[in-house]
């Protein structure tokens, strides 16, 4: 069963998305929020998976959420997934620094909403291809810092070819296609270098491959 807390200042996107969720088998919605002060409370009483979270909201909002369910260690597994009306744009960009997992627009299909959710609970990033070249194109263009470089060393040939690919918004199975190997061992790939790189997710490993020059961002 994947546990979900829903935190959005709106009551009415809340009931839709709540109706929604709890129609499926395998989803339940725990708690419900109205700003990120209240959700980071009910987070910590009922440990959900994931956490779909307003980036504006009164008191507290989405990004600001994100860092502090990042640096709580009784949060550390649950998922963060940004809500936003305006699609990608600069503070998406910072609530995925922040540590989220990804983002929806609220206007998504109900369909959309129900995989993402089943997407963002297994811990893999809410990155679509186009959505990772618009963030490349538009805000990944950071100067390396100390600590982003730290790990790179120590990723192997193969690790690092897994993490190009994956800052490249390919899936487990693409991965695998191109490296020839199976999806098994590209996910192993993948979950080494996140643990020597120190990522939450794979939307931050998205981030730090660019941010540490692994990668370079394309021209707009």
């Amino acid at each position: 069963m994947i546990r979900v807390l829903l935190v959005d200042d709106q009551p009415l996107l809340r009931s839709g998305f709540r109706a929604l969720l709890d129609a499926e088998d395998d989803i339940e919605v725990v708690a419900e929020a109205a700003n990120g002060k209240e959700g980071l409370a009910l987070a910590r009483e009922h440990l959900p998976d994931l956490a779909l979270v307003d980036i504006s909201m009164p008191v507290m909002d989405g990004i600001e959420t994100t860092r502090e369910v990042a640096a709580d260690p009784v949060l550390a597994q649950m998922h963060v997934v940004i809500l936003t009306n305006y699609g990608l744009d600069e503070n998406v960009f910072n609530a995925l620094r922040a540590g989220a997992a990804g983002f929806l627009v609220k206007d998504i299909v109900p369909e959309d909403l129900l995989h993402a959710v089943r997407v963002a609970a297994r811990g893999d990033a809410l990155l679509a291809p186009s959505i990772t070249k618009m963030l490349i194109n538009r805000y990944v263009a950071q100067p390396l810092g100390t600590e982003a470089g730290t790990g790179l060393d120590e990723l192997t040939n193969r690790e690092r070819e897994a993490v190009v690919l994956v800052a490249q918004g390919l899936s487990n199975e693409e991965i695998a296609d191109s490296m020839v190997i199976s999806p098994l061992t590209a996910k192993t790939h993948i979950n080494r270098a996140m643990h020597k790189l120190q990522a939450r997710d794979r939307a931050q490993l998205v981030v730090l491959a660019y941010e540490s020059g692994l990668v370079s961002p394309r021209s707009r």
